[in-house]
């Protein structure tokens, strides 16, 4: 009798994810439109300070008892990177979060989404500006197709709209949460070499530290966090989708490919906006969405390509 040879090992899903930066990235775009659309429609409700200290803190929470065994283990690699940690904490997480949360008070949606699809353009840049690194034929290209396709969905079709908007300083300080996450973009993969719950963890603690003074300060003016059902909805999704899981899956995405690659994907923000607005607000798909949907993901392709 022969003996049946042994079943091959089951297929760990979150390994497999761990290795798709692809859909690592197309999910972080996913849950960052959310977050957009969410911060607008709460934006006179919640004081962006003590809601982006909350964030931070509440992600450094739920991922401490995964992180701990890693946070030993690379201590003396953190420790040995500290100034850089402390800068990647400040621009990636304590101003960049804190100031787009406070320009959604001041600005509208549209002007969020027109301006959140020059990301590509900052990364770019600062990896050009830091460390020489220089794009592709194929990632310009693939930026270019990819804008375009934004600017046709935001703007309806109507390029005419354009003279139309008018920019407020709101729409500064969005512009500058982008320029700082461009700078944490580029530097994400000179990160030191530890486990990416040690890396996460680390900085969204210093983050938070950093950013305490503010919500002391902002609760001090009288504008108090109201723990509401609206409230704790909002910090219920801020909390597990653009927080930990997007923030995990974003800098999976850069070490996987590079800033420069990964970059085409924030165009896909805008396009799950409006797949949003399509799904759930009622709003009739046309025929500029299709043409914006099908420009985005082309130049996704070419570039990450």
């Amino acid at each position: 009798m022969t003996t049946a040879s042994p079943a091959p090992p089951a297929s760990n899903p979150a390994s497999w994810l761990n290795n798709q930066p692809y859909l690592l990235l197309s999910l972080t775009s996913l849950f960052w439109a959310g977050n957009i659309v969410l911060a607008r429609h709460v934006g006179a409700h919640v004081p962006p300070l003590t809601v982006t200290t909350i964030r931070w803190y509440g992600v450094f929470l739920i991922l401490l008892p995964f992180a701990w065994p890693h946070l030993k283990r690379d201590w003396p690699a953190l420790r040995r990177s500290l100034p850089l940690m402390l800068f990647l904490s400040l621009v990636g997480f304590a101003f960049n979060n804190a100031i787009s949360y406070w320009a959604m008070q001041y600005t509208e949606a549209l002007n969020a989404l027109l301006i959140q699809s020059a990301g590509p353009l900052f990364v770019a840049l600062w990896s050009l500006v830091l460390f020489g690194v220089r794009l592709t034929g194929a990632q310009l290209g693939g930026i270019a197709i990819s804008l375009l396709g934004v600017l046709i969905i935001i703007l309806r079709g109507d390029f005419a709209a354009l003279a139309s908007i008018s920019f407020n300083r709101g729409d500064i300080m969005f512009a500058s949460s982008l320029v700082a996450f461009g700078i944490y973009s580029a530097f994400i993969p000179r990160r030191p070499k530890i486990h990416q719950f040690s890396f996460l963890s680390f900085t969204t603690c210093c983050g938070a530290t950093m950013l305490l003074p503010t919500a002391i300060w902002e609760a001090a003016s009288g504008r108090v966090l109201q723990f509401d059902g609206i409230t704790l909805a909002t910090l219920g999704y801020i909390l597990i989708f653009p927080s930990t899981l997007a923030y995990l899956f974003f800098n999976r995405g850069v070490a996987l490919i590079g800033p420069n690659r990964a970059a085409p994907f924030f165009h896909l923000v805008p396009v799950f906006g409006s797949a949003m607005a399509i799904l759930l607000l009622g709003e009739k798909l046309q025929a500029f969405h299709l043409i914006g949907y099908v420009l985005v993901l082309a130049g996704v392709v070419i570039a990450s390509r």
